[in-house]
């Protein structure tokens, strides 16, 4: 790829971002202005910027290399990053508006009238988003690295400083205008270069992209292993090595691998012949491609019981993933946030039809990938591969646009939703200004993660995050909009146990702590349990408190049922506690 108009497409990127995000500040004047945009973002902006914030790294780059890897079979990844909203549509957006809320934080005081609630929410805000911060990260370092050669850092340093320069400078503002246009431009970004590569595949006469069978090089190919795998040969094998390989060092050597296992060490570079099979990459519970191998295999069922935990967390994850849940907070009303919520199942879907697109082409371009554990790669590569020359690289510069607008638009949002809540309850409540030093300190924590936690596909850290949402914000959010019996010590139990669990889980599982077999199944995925748990110990919880129900429960889920006209009252407050006054 040519490094000149990668790098220009980058910048554009980033400069629009920067421009836009000044256009935010030039007509940001009040708090609310900043926090909420003044409620008044319209269905049709407001759904475009919750698409451009929602369709992040694992959207852009994840799902093509999920589709790489196995197939077909793997769309139902995205079916449950859509279908979230359709529980968000019928069970929270109105209500969620009309509480007159900026943040979950502020929503849970407000329905249980407690400051303990709040925050405990506020740390699983933080923590959240945190977790989908690092993949953001992680996903812009794998960009540059791959356009330029730049340390796998420093496309991570970048998205910090323009998003913390964007979210600091105009807030909500600034935000909803960049986000908006970022969606735009990454649907256009993906459709574009897939209407070239379908017509250049079908005028090459190119096979079909078969995953029942392994795939073939078309050409002599050199990858290079950048961690240790075990790769399981049909028939011998003629390649050349530089590197270890089944414990035996080779220089740029000639070596024949016989049929069955063999293990090729980390940083060593491989040159397989024109026509060979790809070797098969066999997989450890610990390996972190592994669980992307097929989901209804296995003679334990665990791969499938994978398969349902990762469903029912980006199912049910959606609405409480806070940089979701605040832009909600910007609709004018409840029926413009369920208005929002349609136009967004319609954006969200139309993307989404792209990344397999991609996943199949590279089947048959980019074979390897499968093997070396980059198949997020295929997207940003399949321009050079497929067409080549001036029109590949145009097309790949497009897309690294695009790719980079993923990072920075969902980076913006998570930023915000962070932020807000760090300002209002770890830093002083002194107005704009700390928000400011707040959206620093969102971003540099997961910054100096990401340089630690390494080879983590970008789809898999996503998931996490959707498991820890669905197991905390999910059970608070349904039982303390439609349930009047909630009480402030069920709330914060279920949080703890239920969001607790399941962050635990996930990190020990990260750490290498859970071993192979069921229990890694079962922490690894753990909403099956998880929630089920969360919701089970809110309602037991509160069920054994039931003098804790708060005094004016009646009256607030009222408030948050009724429409506005009806209801008035303080769900239209313009400033929320603690934060009242202008710039």
């Amino acid at each position: 790829m040519n490094q000149t108009y990668a790098v220009t497409a980058v910048t554009v990127v980033v400069v629009a971002t920067v421009l836009i995000g000044g256009l935010g500040l030039r007509i940001s004047r009040t708090t609310s202005d900043f926090y909420v945009a003044s409620r008044t973002a319209g269905p049709r902006l407001n759904a475009a910027a919750i698409s451009g914030e929602y369709l992040s790294a694992a959207s852009f780059l994840g799902i093509a290399g999920l589709v790489l890897l196995q197939g077909p079979e793997m769309l139902w990844y995205p079916v449950g990053y859509t279908a979230g909203y359709l529980v968000l549509l019928a069970l929270v957006a109105a209500p969620l508006r009309r509480s007159g809320a900026y943040t979950l934080s502020d929503f849970a005081e407000a329905r249980l009238e407690s400051a303990a609630v709040r925050r405990l929410a506020s740390l699983f805000v933080v923590g959240i988003g945190w977790l989908y911060l690092l993949p953001q990260l992680q996903g812009a370092g794998l960009t540059l690295e791959i356009l330029t050669g730049a340390p796998n850092w420093v496309g991570g340093v970048v998205v910090a400083v323009v998003v913390t320069g964007a979210v600091a400078a105009g807030g909500m503002r600034s935000i909803t205008f960049v986000q908006a246009f970022q969606y735009w431009l990454k649907l256009t970004a993906l459709l574009v270069p897939a209407l070239f590569l379908a017509a250049a595949w079908a005028a090459d006469d190119a096979p079909r992209a078969r995953f029942d069978a392994p795939a073939v090089l078309r050409e002599h190919t050199t990858v290079t292993v950048d961690s240790t795998v075990r790769i399981e040969l049909a028939g011998p094998l003629t390649l050349t090595v530089d590197g270890t390989v089944d414990g035996i060092h080779h220089d740029h050597g000639t070596v024949t691998l016989g049929e069955g296992a063999h293990r090729i060490d980390a940083g060593t570079r491989i040159g397989l012949p024109a026509g060979a099979e790809v070797p098969e990459r066999v997989t450890s519970e610990a390996d972190p491609s592994s669980w992307s191998q097929p989901l209804s295999g296995g003679r334990d069922g665990s791969h499938l019981y994978a398969t349902y935990g990762l469903i029912l967390a980006t199912f049910l994850g959606t609405m409480g993933l806070p940089h979701v849940a605040v832009r909600f907070y910007t609709s004018p009303d409840g029926r413009a946030a369920r208005r929002t919520t349609l136009v967004v199942l319609g954006l969200v879907g139309a993307f989404y039809l792209l990344p397999p697109v991609y996943g199949a082409l590279g089947r048959i371009y980019a074979p390897e990938l499968a093997l070396t554990g980059a198949a997020d790669a295929a997207v940003l590569i399949l321009p050079e591969r497929v067409l080549g020359g001036v029109a590949g690289d145009l097309l790949g510069a497009l897309l690294a646009g695009g790719a980079f607008a993923a990072f920075l638009s969902t980076a913006s949002g998570l930023t915000m939703a962070v932020a807000g809540v760090i300002s209002q309850d770890v830093l002083p409540p002194r107005g704009v200004r700390w928000f400011r030093l707040a959206a620093l300190l969102a971003v540099v924590v997961p910054l100096a993660a990401s340089t630690v936690a390494t080879n983590v596909p970008v789809a898999d850290a996503v998931g996490l995050a959707f498991a820890v949402s669905a197991s905390s914000f999910c059970p608070l959010l349904v039982l303390g909009i439609w349930w009047r019996r909630l009480t402030p010590p069920g709330a914060a139990a279920g949080l703890v146990v239920g969001g607790g669990s399941a962050l635990a889980a996930v990190m020990a599982t990260r750490a290498g702590l859970a071993p192979e077999g069921w229990t890694y199944a079962l922490m690894a995925w753990p909403a099956v349990w998880s929630v089920p748990l969360g919701f089970l110990t809110m309602v037991l919880v509160s069920l054994a408190t039931p003098r804790h129900i708060p005094p004016s429960t009646t009256a607030t889920l009222a408030r948050l049922h009724l429409p506005e006209d009806l209801a008035g009252g303080p769900g239209q407050s313009e400033d929320p506690p603690g934060r009242g006054g202008t710039r």
